[in-house]
C-alpha cells in the first residue's frame, strides 16, 4: 500500500552544517523499511548530495535498534513484482549512499541485518556498539545474494569469510565485525554516539575539498567492482522457498 508519509516519517533529516544527521525506521519494527522507506533514503541522500555545506553525513536507527532490514509484512501478499520492485530500491538507496560526494557514517546498534547490513556496508565508516551484531541472513529467507550484496562484503572483509557469512546466514558481534574489517571500531553502548561525533568533528575540520577529494579517490579504487556487479540477471530470491517461508513468519 502506498504510504508516502509513512516513508517521510520513518526517515527523517536534521541539518546542522557542516553535518547532516538522517534518522531510519520505526522503532516497533526495528527500523525495518518498506520499499518507499528506502526510496525514501535514495531521495534525501540525493538532496544532501547537493548542500555545499556538508562535510559529513551520519546515518542512525531510531531508538536501540540501527536496521532490522525490509518490512517483509510488506512481501506476505506481493506478487513477485512487488518484491523485485523492492530489491530495486534498497539497491537504489545503497548506491546512492555510496555515491554521496561527502563521508557517511553508520552508527549501528541493535542490529544491522540483510538489508540492514548492506546499508552499514555501503557507508565510508561503521561504528559498532559493544553489544550490536551485523550480517546477512537472507539465505535462510530463499533471498538470493546479488553479486552487489557481495561485492561490498568482500570489499572489506575479502572472499573466505564472505563465503561464510553468506552461505550460514550467521551474524557478527561487534568485536568480531571489527576484527573482520566490516566496522571501524566497537565502544560501550553508552559512549558510541559521543565516539560517533567525534569521529564526525574530526572530519568537518578537514578541508572539505580534500575530505570530498579522498572520498572520490577511494571509489576509484572500488569502481570496477561496483561496475561489474551493478547489473543483476537472476530474481531477487528463490519463489518457492521464499512465500512459504515469509508466510510461516507471520502465520
Amino acid at each position: 500500500m502506498s504510504d508516502p508519509e509513512g516513508a517521510a516519517r520513518h526517515v527523517t533529516v536534521r541539518v546542522d552544517p557542516p553535518i547532516a544527521e538522517i534518522t531510519i525506521g520505526d522503532a516497533a519494527k526495528r527500523n525495518a523499511l518498506t520499499g518507499q522507506g528506502w526510496t525514501r533514503i535514495e531521495q534525501v541522500v540525493g538532496e544532501l548530495a547537493s548542500d555545499d555545506t556538508l562535510c559529513a553525513i551520519v546515518l542512525r536507527g531510531r531508538d536501540e535498534t540501527f536496521c532490522a532490514g525490509s518490512d517483509m509484512t510488506e512481501w506476505v501478499d506481493a506478487d513477485m513484482a512487488a518484491v523485485e520492485d523492492s530489491f530495486a530500491r534498497m539497491e537504489a538507496a545503497f548506491r546512492a549512499v555510496e555515491e554521496c560526494p561527502v563521508p557517511v557514517v553508520a552508527e549501528v546498534r541493535g542490529v544491522a541485518a540483510g538489508a540492514g547490513c548492506q546499508l552499514a556496508l555501503a557507508c565510508d565508516l561503521r561504528f559498532m556498539a559493544d553489544s550490536a551484531r551485523i550480517g546477512m541472513p537472507i539465505v535462510r529467507l530463499g533471498i538470493r545474494t546479488s553479486p552487489a550484496f557481495a561485492a561490498r562484503m568482500v570489499a572489506l572483509a575479502g572472499p573466505s569469510l564472505t563465503r561464510q557469512l553468506l552461505y550460514t546466514g550467521r551474524l557478527l558481534e561487534a568485536p568480531a565485525a571489527v576484527s573482520a574489517g566490516l566496522a571501524e571500531r566497537h565502544v560501550a553502548d553508552a559512549e558510541l554516539r559521543s565516539h560517533t561525533d567525534q569521529v564526525l568533528s574530526s572530519i568537518a575540520e578537514q578541508p572539505p575539498a580534500a575530505v570530498r577529494a579522498a572520498k572520490q579517490a577511494v571509489a576509484a579504487t572500488l569502481a570496477p567492482m561496483r561496475e561489474a556487479t551493478r547489473t543483476n540477471d537472476h530474481p531477487a530470491v528463490a519463489a518457492e522457498e521464499f512465500r512459504s517461508t515469509v508466510k510461516a513468519l507471520f502465520d
